[in-house]
């Protein structure tokens, strides 16, 4: 049992909403647009917001699903340990080449049936870090870092092994995004060149 539960949440983690949301309704990869990376926020970029809305919704989904394994079953199983695998299967899934997301919003919902302090400590940090500075990875690694210091502060807590692990998958997942912050490239939430990816661009005007 031990195994199939992790290994369930990793198919759970693994289903690529967005590739799919791109594949069966605007005939792309979306992998091969914006960020190229096949998360709610990409999908927003490239395919507007009803589309990242439903991927939100169901990333969010799978990780609250993965997390109500140990419950729906009846083990004691730790929800935050399953739940992270869930995470890494939403961030290399095996239905799409080991190419997924970055984590944020399928940790959203591990944390909301886990924890939902947690929940509401990392996605306020997300949501001001952003407002600050206009840089949605710099959001999504706070997410992390106050998820690690919560656990180091709070008595009590055996969460700091599973925060650092996670900590450090957010850097390697935003690798491309600190490179291209160190180059002056990565674009911040608000820059208008971003509306240029949308399919079909938005300023693009009939004949």
């Amino acid at each position: 049992m031990d195994l199939y539960i992790y290994f369930a949440a990793y198919l759970i983690g693994s289903i690529p909403t967005a590739l799919l949301i791109g594949k069966y309704f605007f005939h792309i990869d979306i992998r091969q647009h914006g960020s190229n990376n096949p998360g709610a926020t990409n999908t927003l970029r490239v395919l507007g917001k009803r589309a990242a809305i439903v991927v939100l919704i169901i990333d969010i989904g799978k990780g609250a699903l993965a997390a109500s394994l140990p419950i729906i079953i009846g083990t004691g199983h730790d929800l935050l340990a399953v739940g992270l695998v869930a995470v890494i299967g939403h961030c290399f899934p095996i239905f799409a080449g080991f190419r997924g997301g970055k984590a944020i919003a399928t940790t959203a919902g591990v944390l909301l049936v886990a924890n939902v302090w947690l929940f509401l400590i990392a996605y306020i940090a997300f949501v001001t870090v952003i407002y600050f500075t206009k840089y949605v990875y710099f959001g999504s690694i706070s997410v992390g870092i106050s998820l690690l210091i919560y656990s180091l502060i709070k008595p009590g807590s055996d969460n700091e092994i599973i925060f650092i692990v996670f900590l450090l998958l957010l850097v390697f997942l935003h690798r491309s995004n600190i490179k291209n912050h160190l180059n002056h490239i990565e674009p911040k939430i608000n820059d208008k060149n971003l509306q240029d990816d949308r399919i079909p661009p938005k300023n693009t005007k009939q004949a």
